[in-house]
């Protein structure tokens, strides 16, 4: 019997350190409230991005058209390899949707391939490119 309790009091004084239940709790709950906070943010960040390329794109593609219009002021735009042919170039995550670009009505839509929402830009041209005189 002495040996037992020996046995329990070296124990007792050897016990080892580490976490208990709760404050493991507490710390999973803290993280989970940081990623609660962080994960939404993300995710308008990327879209922010997604939005920024969009635009910075349509104005090349407007640029484009523009360019192409100059040199070739009777013809009007139906496809994007005409808008290719006078240097536009999109960015990776952005996609031409076939049949949506009409600038002879001064429309032109892109939208991008953002899995987040569906972004989409239109820029509307009102009046008449003609070339410069010399």
């Amino acid at each position: 019997m002495l040996q037992r309790l020996a046995g329990f009091k070296n124990r007792k004084e050897n016990k080892e350190g580490g976490f208990t239940l709760v404050e493991l709790l507490i710390v999973v709950a803290i993280i989970a409230i940081l990623a609660a906070i962080a994960i939404p943010q993300f995710s308008q960040y990327r879209a922010r991005a997604f939005v920024a390329t969009l635009n910075a794109d349509i104005k090349n593609a407007y640029t484009a058209a523009q360019a192409y219009l100059t040199d070739n002021p009777s013809q009007t735009i139906d496809s994007i390899d005409k808008l290719a042919e006078a240097g536009y170039n999109p960015s990776s995550n952005i996609v031409w949707r076939a049949g949506t670009m009409t600038l002879s009505v001064g429309d032109v839509q892109l939208a991008t391939t953002a899995p987040i929402t569906t972004n989409e830009a239109t820029v509307t041209f009102a009046g008449v490119i003609t070339p410069a005189s010399n």
